[in-house]
């Protein structure tokens, strides 16, 4: 089978058609450029779509991962040769199933191709099952490893044995242990309910033996127990009798003292309330305590007035001190400026120099007068003497103005000196200064007197509110008290009889609460002349503990006999044991014998594999010896298909994982190869589709891989994807290659 084109409307692939040769292709591709969604295109091609298929934890179906991406219906165009003739494969949708509808004719007649349909053209046409298909001809992207499958391991046994394809190694393994499971699985097999339901007869026999056991035995109890039952209730009845007795007398007793405390709150209610009824306890005792307040204020009062006049002989004594007749009603700030004023006058002296000065000055100018005249400078002898005359008797004049001031103010400085009595204008001041301290203390001795007859006021005002409240708050329960010894006397009794009521009171309430916690004696109690054994808590405690077991025999006796009822005859339990015990031992012989068969079969496959494998191998390790320069030639497959290289000179085989990624993956596509060769039918043989096989191959490993596959397309198509254009590069310019650049 040769493919020529595809045309896809499928994923990412957007009415894109991509052309093929005969032999190897070289599909380049960047990343995201649609390689594999052209691999995945081609296998849904042939083999369809699974649309039962549903998203999964981390994985896509494929009917969803690949509905295009514009929104369009999935459909494409696979043409191919096959058998010679050229045929068409059309896919498209089928209402909401993807690539539901299908259509194969030939292409250059149109018409349809016989037998093949949806379900088969990918088996008929390639030869073999998907299974088979992706295990060997389809390798994609990563998927280089193989594993087993049912399809692929039937068609390794049809190529091994008889060539028949209807049954794998792995399924009829797998019906066989389905069949020993069902038998041996658990709880659910055949065995382990049989098993279950033999022990649940077992149990029910068991429990028939143990439920008649028991009803036996709490009959004989019951028995026993009621009797000592019977005992029990005659000693509780004289227990109570005498328990009555004594409950009457304490109940007489009781009444009794609830009588006497009744009478003794009554009776100190009765004095308390005489003349009236007092305040309460706590107003009381408040008051007693301003009685004590009053006694306090009468000594601060005592103690006042002998300040109060000892501030007014203060006082007196400073307003004598400061009386002064030098200042009269002055008050100091006034005394003091006289006092500055007249100590300023008395010091004062004037100044006559400018007079003194004037007068000689007149004296020489009349001198001076005189001597012009004389000298013949004035023309008239009287003129001069005129002129000296009048200038002579003015400086005279001034010079007498002169000391007559002089003088007057030495008379007034000796006066206010005298005055004042002191030596000198200073001691003027200090005569002030004496006045200002002697008011000073006058004030304050003022002030000391006021203050102490506010405060006399004061607890006088105090003393005689407290002592009319304290006779307000007596006068209701003791009307003849007038003084404060009387308050004091009403206010004593008045709590003495408060504390005595309260006492009797909380008397009288606990006999209240002892006459009502004492029930009434009843009558019908008579003594039966029973000796109790025990005494009443334990003739109680044992008379409960009686009843109780007699109630939880009675109850075990019914479920004893509900058991014996419920669980039937005996003897057709002992049937039913009988059969399952059979059906049981021929449900064990049948395990044995599937464990048998499943031992042979084993071995049959072992066998097989022995026939198979070596041919396997040997074609793998051609194959390996190719891709590695014989490097490595040979390898071996597990039954797992886990597969092992081996080196030329190498003493043993390595297993993948030990191995580097390029080699491993060298390995595993010389297996891939290998399985294509001998298990792929070769006469129509089908393409081989490699995505990204060569990614971890370097320059010298893809080089070996290229010119194998080259050879390898000379027997069937190939179509190798890669996002690399190496390859391209590698392969430029050989006639066999075919290079396809995708945008």
């Amino acid at each position: 089978m040769k493919i020529t084109r595809m045309r896809a409307c499928f994923g990412g692939l957007q009415n894109a058609e991509l052309t093929l040769k005969q032999g190897l292709n070289l599909i380049e591709a960047p990343n995201e450029g649609g390689k594999s969604t052209w691999s995945a295109f081609l296998r849904a091609m042939l083999y369809g779509i699974n649309t039962k298929e549903r998203d999964k934890q981390g994985y896509i179906a494929e009917k969803n991962r690949y509905q295009p991406w514009s929104g369009a219906a999935m459909e494409g165009v696979l043409e191919l040769e096959w058998r010679g003739r050229p045929i068409t494969l059309r896919r498209g949708p089928r209402g909401n199933t993807p690539f539901g509808s299908f259509e194969a004719v030939y292409t250059d007649t149109g018409e349809p191709v016989p037998g093949l349909t949806a379900e088969n053209a990918g088996e008929t046409l390639v030869g073999v099952p998907r299974e088979v298909f992706e295990r060997s001809a389809f390798v994609g992207q990563g998927a280089t490893a193989i594993d087993g499958a049912p399809a692929l391991e039937a068609r390794i046994a049809a190529l091994a044995s008889s060539g028949e394809e209807d049954v794998s190694y792995s399924q009829v393994e797998r019906t066989l242990r389905d069949w020993r499971n069902r038998r041996r699985h658990n709880k659910t097999g055949l065995i382990p309910r049989l098993e279950e339901e033999l022990a649940q007869v077992d149990d029910a026999l068991a429990r028939q033996a143990k439920a008649f056991r028991l009803a036996q035995e709490a009959r004989r109890e019951l028995e026993r127990l009621q009797a000592e039952l019977r005992q029990l209730e005659q000693e509780r009845d004289a227990h109570l009798a005498r328990a009555m007795a004594q409950r009457r007398r304490r109940w007489e007793q009781g009444q009794e003292e609830l009588r006497q405390a009744r009478e003794q709150v009554e009776a100190i209610q009765a004095e308390l309330n005489r003349h009236g009824s007092p305040p309460d306890q706590e107003t009381l005792r408040r008051a007693q305590e301003e009685l004590n307040q009053l006694n306090a204020l009468h000594a601060s009062r005592k103690r006042t007035e002998g300040q109060l006049e000892q501030a007014r002989r203060a006082e007196e004594e400073a307003q004598a001190a400061a009386a002064d007749p030098l200042f009269p009603e002055l008050t100091p700030d006034q005394a003091w400026q006289q006092a500055s004023a007249d100590a300023e006058a008395a010091g004062h002296t004037p100044r006559c120099g400018g007079l003194y000065a004037g007068g000689v000055v007149l004296l020489a100018a009349a001198a001076g007068a005189l001597a012009l005249a004389f000298a013949g400078v004035i023309p008239q002898m009287w003129m001069g003497g005129l002129a000296c005359g009048v200038l002579a008797g003015a400086g005279i004049a001034l010079l007498i103005a002169a000391g007559v001031w002089k003088k007057r103010a030495a008379a007034r400085s000796a006066q206010l000196l005298e005055r004042y009595e002191v030596a000198s204008p200073e001691d003027i001041l200090g005569r002030a200064s004496a006045y200002r301290e002697a008011c000073v203390v006058a004030a304050g001795a003022v002030r000391q007197r006021e203050e102490a007859e506010r405060t006399l006021a004061e607890l006088t005002a105090q003393d005689e509110q407290t002592r009319a409240r304290l006779l307000e708050l007596v006068h209701p329960f003791a009307p003849t008290v007038k003084d404060t010894f009387g308050v004091s006397a009403a206010l004593s009794r008045a709590l003495n009889l408060g504390e005595r009521l309260a006492t009797a009171q909380v008397r009288l309430e606990g006999a209240e609460k002892l006459a009502g916690s004492l029930p009434a004696p009843e009558q019908g109690y008579d003594d039966n002349g029973v000796e109790p054994r025990f005494d009443p808590v334990e003739t109680a405690a044992r008379l409960d503990s009686a009843g109780e077991e007699i109630a939880r025999l009675r109850s075990g006796l019914a479920m004893a006999q509900g058991e014996l009822n419920t669980l039937g005859d005996p003897v057709e339990f002992q049937q039913r044991r009988d059969t399952l015990s059979e059906e049981l031992t021929r449900r064990q012989q049948e395990q044995q014998a599937l464990d048998l068969a499943l031992e042979a079969l084993e071995r049959a496959h072992e066998n097989l594999q022995a026939r198979f494998s070596p041919a396997l191998n040997r074609k793998a390790g051609e194959y390996l010896a190719s891709l590695t320069g014989d490097k490595y030639d040979k390898v071996s497959l597990t039954r797992q298909f886990e597969a092992l290289a081996e080196e030329k000179q190498g003493l043993l085989p390595r297993r993948a994982l030990t191995l580097s990624r390029g080699t491993a993956d060298q390995l595993y596509l010389a297996v891939r190869l290998a399985v294509c060769a001998l298990v792929l039918p070769q006469e129509e043989p089908c393409p081989l589709v490699l995505d990204d096989a060569l990614a971890n191959f370097d320059d010298t490993r893809m080089a070996l891989a290229l010119d194998a596959l080259a050879r390898l397309g000379e027997q069937r198509q190939i179509l190798l994807f890669t996002c690399h254009s190496r390859e391209g590069k590698a392969m430029a310019g050989r006639e066999d290659v075919a290079l396809v650049r995708l945008q």
